[in-house]
């Protein structure tokens, strides 16, 4: 990735080419102190992510279900921002339709 001062990205580019990818998460921004990328569920699957060792940012852009972080749980739907600490357990359920997710973590490492 670029060591520009700043970057402009077009949120639908960006999530054109994660689903482009086949893979549930494409990484677009990966600066000292943070990275950004698209993750994709679809309704029905599971969620097999497991804690990270970075703060991170959903911010949910299509889709509803349920998040569980360590023993509570959230209904989740468009314009749903939401924020889990480092080492915290947490896992997408009840995927009642596709999700689409703005991934925010605080520290990328370049």
């Amino acid at each position: 990735m670029s060591n520009n001062s700043w970057q402009a990205f077009d949120l639908n580019e960006e999530v054109n080419r994660q689903l482009e990818s086949g893979s549930p998460y494409n990484e677009f921004l990966r600066v000292q102190s943070l990275s950004c990328g698209i993750y994709t569920l679809k309704a029905n699957s599971k969620d097999l992510q497991s804690p990270h060792d970075e703060d991170e940012v959903y911010a949910v852009i299509k889709g509803r279900a349920q998040l569980k972080i360590d023993d509570r749980t959230v209904a989740i739907r468009p314009g749903s921002v939401l924020y889990v600490a480092a080492s915290s357990d947490h896992s997408f359920f009840e995927i009642e339709e596709d999700l689409t997710l703005l991934v925010f973590f605080a520290t990328g490492g370049e």
